[in-house]
């Protein structure tokens, strides 16, 4: 599995950067693995890619006017190259490398300031919002209650899989 980065600014550190690439590995391992595993395949021989990009407001307000029509600054956006699960799995056992997921752009000031308003730190509101943007990408939404219960659970997996519970 491979991410590729884009922070201008260098302002995560490497161990943010490092608990991302977990996370992207259990959240594949967790979404994928036993479906994968049924037909013969392993992650470790795919090479599903990520895309992730830090923004200032500015940025992520001028990504949410484009592509969702919002004039709004936003915490975390969304770019699936796949319309949900079963789409993104049908290609991983079709191409067996290379496989681009998606993009995930955080906008840092919007996490730094959420951070201190729920008081979980800054490491865990940028991992919180990287898993809930690759939720997105795997195909779960969150617009009704049922949903949100299930994308909310799979978020938390893999939060507290990598040492971040709330």
């Amino acid at each position: 599995m491979h991410i590729v980065y884009s922070d201008e600014n260098d302002r995560l550190t490497p161990e943010i950067w490092k608990l991302m690439d977990q996370a992207f590995g259990r959240a594949m391992e967790n979404e994928f693995g036993a479906e994968l595993a049924a037909e013969g395949v392993s992650l470790s021989d795919l090479e599903p890619e990520l895309g992730v990009t830090i923004v200032d407001r500015d940025e992520i307000l001028e990504l949410n006017r484009e592509y969702r029509e919002r004039d709004k600054v936003t915490d975390v956006l969304s770019f699936p190259q796949f319309a949900g699960h079963d789409e993104l799995l049908a290609d991983l056992l079709d191409e067996e490398t290379g496989t681009l997921i998606g993009d995930v752009v955080i906008c840092y000031d919007v996490a730094a300031d959420q951070a201190r308003e729920y008081g979980t730190g800054f490491t865990r509101e940028v991992l919180y919002l990287f898993v809930h943007s690759v939720m997105h990408l795997f195909g779960y939404d969150h617009m009704e209650e049922g949903e949100k219960a299930v994308m909310r659970k799979k978020e938390e997996e893999v939060l507290s899989a990598i040492g971040l519970k709330r």
